[in-house]
């Protein structure tokens, strides 16, 4: 008797330490996904805190809203820098997926966006040496983007689109398009693929909206119908300062259920050519940055 009260406590003993063991594996693994989820988290932030140009005329405002399942990060994103011609570039993208891994990929596109941009500020040219770049990676996730360039001087705006969603251009006019200009796959998919770049002239007052698939689809909620909210929405705000018709788009994404996360940038012209521009210089006196808000109001 006392030896089988031995091999049971010897057995329980062992048991014990198996389960200490395999709680402290757990543990630890818990660890590092919750660094790993701050270091994405913290990367996001960082690439939407971005400072957007603030220029004559051309006024900027972004809004981003984080999946409601999941991590609460993803790879949606917008930016907007100053280019050495004098133009400014504006971009809005998504990386596959709504994860960690997706995170990440999206702070080196945006930096493989800026880097190239130095080098070439065409949009088509711009996206076809980024995708170049993410084929090379071979990261196993492909994103979809939008380039577009405005030159201050002359009032164009170019853009070329990889596999993302159309933008809103409305006028105060009563002009309203979802642009459907031709765009090339997704980035990080085939090397070699080509782009187009289309131009406009931005005149009178007017307001031009990119988002992502997040703002205008859901489960059961067709693309094209977001779309036509989205223009609906814009087209009879465009005079609105552009942070509030941000708001007002990125809660578009409440009709769809929002299962992805969602990014607006809206582009708020109006007399462009009323008064000479006078440089980046003269931009940059009108100082400040423009706010962006992360999350819903």
């Amino acid at each position: 008797m006392p030896r089988r009260r031995t091999d049971s406590s010897s057995g329980a003993a062992e048991l014990l330490n198996t389960l200490g063991d395999l709680t402290g594996r757990i543990l630890d693994r818990i660890k590092v996904q919750q660094a790993r989820v701050e270091l994405a988290a913290a990367l996001q932030r960082q690439v939407l805190a971005a400072e957007l140009p603030v220029l004559p005329y051309l006024h900027v405002a972004g809004r981003y809203a984080p999946a409601r399942a999941g991590l609460d990060i993803g790879g949606d994103w917008y930016d907007g820098f100053l280019m050495p011609d004098g133009s400014v570039g504006f971009v809005i993208g998504d990386v596959q997926g709504h994860d960690v891994e997706a995170a990440a990929l999206m702070g080196q596109v945006r930096t493989c966006l800026r880097a190239v941009a130095i080098a070439t500020t065409d949009p088509a040219e711009v996206l076809r040496r980024t995708n170049d770049l993410l084929v090379a990676m071979d990261c196993g996730l492909f994103v979809t983007c939008s380039f577009l360039r405005f030159d201050p001087v002359t009032c164009e705006l170019a853009d070329a689109r990889a596999g993302h969603v159309p933008a809103v251009w409305a006028t105060a006019a009563g002009r309203c398009d979802i642009v459907l200009t031709d765009g090339g796959l997704p980035l990080g998919i085939h090397a070699g693929e080509s782009y187009r770049s289309t131009r406009r002239l931005l005149t009178d007052v007017g307001a031009f909206v990119l988002l992502t698939d997040g703002v205008v689809e859901g489960p059961d909620y067709p693309i094209d119908e977001g779309l036509e909210q989205v223009a609906e929405l814009v087209a009879g705000s465009c005079r609105t300062d552009p942070d509030e018709l941000a708001a007002q788009v990125i809660k578009v994404a409440d009709l769809t259920g929002h299962s992805d996360d969602a990014a607006v940038l809206v582009l708020r012209y109006g007399g462009l050519r009323d008064e000479p521009y006078g440089g980046l210089r003269d931009a940059q006196r009108y100082g400040g940055r423009q706010e962006q808000r992360q999350g819903e109001e």
